[in-house]
């Protein structure tokens, strides 16, 4: 068009110097990725020539440097005081002749090929935003539902003051960026009328293990500034890419977030948006559906490979015509840069938790908690203070990088706070809802989010474990290295971890952290009195039935680890939860008998088969059947424990048949907890029934040596290298190996102790399963080598 405006479906990536890596990527999809299925709203852009012209009006670029080269970008009030000036020196100088001209040009265009009914968005795009080693990203403006030839204008007008914020200053001088070498483009895109539809951010990989195999999507109602700016707790959602690429239902996993507030238009009110409280019974339910998480998976993959690198992808939905748009796309910069050395914090002791959210970063950081609500009180923080706040903005980042951990109440794992603290390598909790409420200032705090999923804050300043492991640096070993692995939230994070697969994967985890209600109570969820149905009824909501709730959240837990582990195998027990651990669920107390050793009691097996029980069982039978016949995650192999005799043996391997996980079909491999004297007494014939055995050395101990392990009386004879136990084990695995079936171990011993592991090499064994904690030391022990 001109020195002034480009279109976008003229630019591409050649044009980042001209107008910014955000509209070059705008036009670079328009131009290529269109006719792949990736819709992107047109608009216009203006020039870094334009812009670097404006600012030479009236010597307004000297007066900007000057002030800018006397500036210590560490001093927070002086700081925000030289961007106050400049930008409202930049708001004052008028545009020039030829940039109001295009200007003008650009939008009557617009109007004629739209109509003057549509409204626009009025984006920022740095001519070094975006840029592999560096993220732009939130640091200058954005503008929604403006409407008219003279609005458009203010808006591009604070669009160029932007460039002047004080987190878009201090930035450029820490990742020694030229302020004279950046300069800023304003980008006016067509709105697509999410505001009376759903919007969101995704990932094309793990935001915190840089997993590359799924695609993380936040979703929420309304305009997306809520979800980036972590006003909201959006819906989460994880895609599988190799599932998906196959045509198969790829929906890992669904978490449903508050989703308390919405950003819309404000129609004839006196700003283009408002902010307004969602409906309570909408919050409970997915803001999209599972088959539009899969297209917007699917054209994040596009554009994925377009790039050859992973992606940070800013979406919309269309309240009106439906489609699914995509309105930003930029390279992910923090996790596309870890290399191969694993940092592993643990908490060395536990606390009082005050508060909890979502976890970024999988650090540990302490310190004294400042409950800051306005910048107006940033001079509080001290570095390696603890920054508890309700929400950030990019104008808080010059006091985040002080912080030893960032607490929020609002925010999902794509907002603000989160995408900083990655970059700064700063543990964060965001979510919390009520942090700066249960958080004093001035109290000392451990901010955990090496935990999983959840981020918790402890009361005090509690011990911790650093250490990092170079992952090339691992020797060769003469047995396969499994690892026990129960918590979906830490699986991708783990499969980083040197394995052969998942040698326990227990239900009992996801049952009892994903769901947390006994399972006869969803299958008799309307004859329940009123206050557990009320209970009940929010955990539920997002899904059709109370029935479809539990098959879903276990086949999300094992699909996730599944995925996470793929093409190494995962062996998932079924349930074993004793009757006292199933009586602490929701309504357990209403099913559950009270037994006087429930540990060798109602259990295992002798469940799966009982009438009270088995229709529970029948619905994990049915997720793990939804994983492998319909996800296709055939790496799936399943896990029977406490399996006490022959008889029960062959009714538990029927009833599987009947329901569909039929041994040997579709590549199922049916394994065998050998934990019981029985199993090894009987191992041969234990193993007519089954493809091998993984041996429980916790139980199998206890039993073989009349030992209570929850007895603190005798807990000083627990030990499974007993010449006692080691004989039971022995037989066990020499069965296995005269049958050429697998013989595994997933009990705690190896874990504890590296000699016994070293013992069961030589024994013959196939596998040992670790602890992912142990996995590394042991490794090394197995090779003959001792961690430093």
């Amino acid at each position: 068009m001109s020195n002034y405006v480009q279109w976008l479906s003229e630019l591409g990536m050649d044009d980042v110097e001209h107008v910014g890596g955000k509209n070059a990527s705008l036009g670079e999809m328009i131009q290529n990725l269109s006719n792949l299925g990736v819709a992107v709203p047109g608009g216009f852009a203006t020039t870094a020539h334009a812009y670097r012209e404006f600012l030479a009006t009236g010597g307004l670029a000297e007066r900007i440097n000057d002030t800018l080269a006397r500036l210590d970008v560490d001093d927070v009030r002086a700081l925000a005081s030289a961007g106050a000036q400049i930008r409202q020196w930049v708001m004052e100088t008028p545009f020039q002749p030829p940039l109001e001209q295009a200007i003008d040009a650009a939008y009557a265009t617009l109007e004629k090929e739209y109509g003057s009914e549509v409204t626009w968005a009025v984006r920022s795009s740095a001519t070094a935003e975006d840029l592999p080693d560096a993220s732009f990203a939130g640091q200058q403006e954005t503008f929604l539902n403006v409407s008219g030839l003279a609005n458009i204008k203010r808006q591009i007008h604070e669009v160029f003051a932007s460039l002047f914020n004080d987190r878009a200053i201090a930035y450029r001088v820490h990742q020694g960026f030229e302020h004279s070498l950046v300069a800023l483009s304003a980008g006016v895109q067509k709105m697509i009328r999410s505001d009376i539809g759903a919007s969101g951010v995704m990932f094309t990989l793990d935001t915190e293990s840089g997993f590359r195999d799924a695609v993380f999507i936040t979703a929420s109602y309304g305009l997306g500034e809520m979800v980036v700016q972590g006003a909201v707790n959006p819906d989460e959602f994880y895609v599988h890419k190799p599932t998906l690429e196959a045509g198969r239902p790829a929906v890992l996993r669904r978490n449903v977030g508050g989703k308390a507030i919405q950003m819309i238009y404000d129609q004839g009110g006196p700003e283009p948006v408002k902010i307004v409280d969602v409906e309570e019974s909408a919050r409970h339910r997915f803001s999209i559906t599972d088959a539009e998480a899969e297209e917007l998976a699917r054209q994040a993959l596009t554009i994925e490979r377009h790039y050859q690198r992973p992606m940070d992808i800013e979406w919309a939905r269309d309240g009106i015509d439906g489609r699914l748009y995509i309105v930003q796309a930029r390279p992910e910069t923090v996790q596309s840069r870890t290399g191969s050395v694993i940092e592993r914090y643990k908490m060395q002791q536990q606390g009082t938790v005050i508060a909890q959210g979502r976890s970024i970063g999988g650090r540990i950081g302490a310190g004294t908690a400042k409950v800051i609500m306005s910048l107006n009180d940033m001079e509080h923080i001290q570095p390696g203070d603890v920054l508890v706040t309700d929400m950030t903005d990019p104008d808080w980042e010059p006091i985040m990088k002080r912080a030893a951990a960032i607490v929020t109440n609002r925010g999902g794992r794509t907002c603000h706070a989160a995408i900083i603290a990655r970059e700064l390598g700063v543990p964060a909790v965001v979510g919390c809802n009520d942090a700066t409420h249960r958080i004093a200032d001035g109290q000392a705090v451990t901010v955990s989010c090496a935990e999983g999923d959840t981020g918790f804050i402890y009361d005090g300043l509690l011990e911790f474990e650093y250490s990092t492991v170079e992952m090339s640096a691992m020797p060769e070993i003469p047995t396969k290295i499994m690892m026990n692995v129960g918590n979906p939230d830490r699986a991708f994070d783990f499969a980083a971890i040197p394995n052969a697969g998942i040698g326990l994967a227990r239900l009992e985890f996801i049952i009892n952290n994903m769901i947390g209600i006994h399972p006869r109570a969803l299958l008799e969820f309307d004859r329940l009195p009123q206050d557990l149905r009320e209970q009940i009824t929010p955990m539920i909501a997002a899904y059709e039935s109370p029935r479809e709730f539990y098959i879903a959240k276990i086949a999300e837990g094992v699909s996730t680890l599944a995925a996470a582990f793929t093409p190494g195998p995962v062996i998932v027990r079924m349930s074993d939860f004793k009757s006292n651990e199933y009586a602490n669920l929701i309504a357990g107390p209403r099913y559950e008998p009270e037994e006087e050793n429930p540990m060798i009691g109602f259990r295992g097996a002798s469940r799966y088969i009982s009438e009270d029980f088995r229709a529970c069982w029948e619905m994990e039978c049915e997720a793990l059947k939804r994983v492998r016949n319909e996800m296709g995650l055939t790496n799936v192999e399943i896990m029977i424990p406490f399996v006490r005799t022959l008889d029960e043996a062959a009714a538990v391997v029927d009833a599987l048949a009947e329901n569909g996980l039929r041994r040997g079909e579709n590549g199922l491999r049916l394994i065998m907890m050998c934990e019981l004297p029985s199993n090894a007494v009987l191992a041969e014939e234990f193993l007519e029934y089954f493809d091998g055995f993984s041996i429980g050395s916790n139980d199998m101990t206890q039993l073989t040596l009349g030992l209570d392990r929850d007895s603190a009386l005798i807990a000083q004879g627990f030990d499974e290298r007993n010449p006692a136990v080691k004989k039971m084990l022995s037989m066990a695995i020499g069965a296995c190996k005269a049958r050429g079936k697998y013989v595994g171990i997933c009990g705690q011993g190896p874990s504890d102790h590296p000699d016994l592991a070293k013992w069961l090499l030589d024994q013959g064994i196939s596998s040992v399963s670790l602890n992912p904690d142990t996995v590394i030391d042991t490794w090394l022990f197995m090779a003959g080598q001792q961690a430093d």
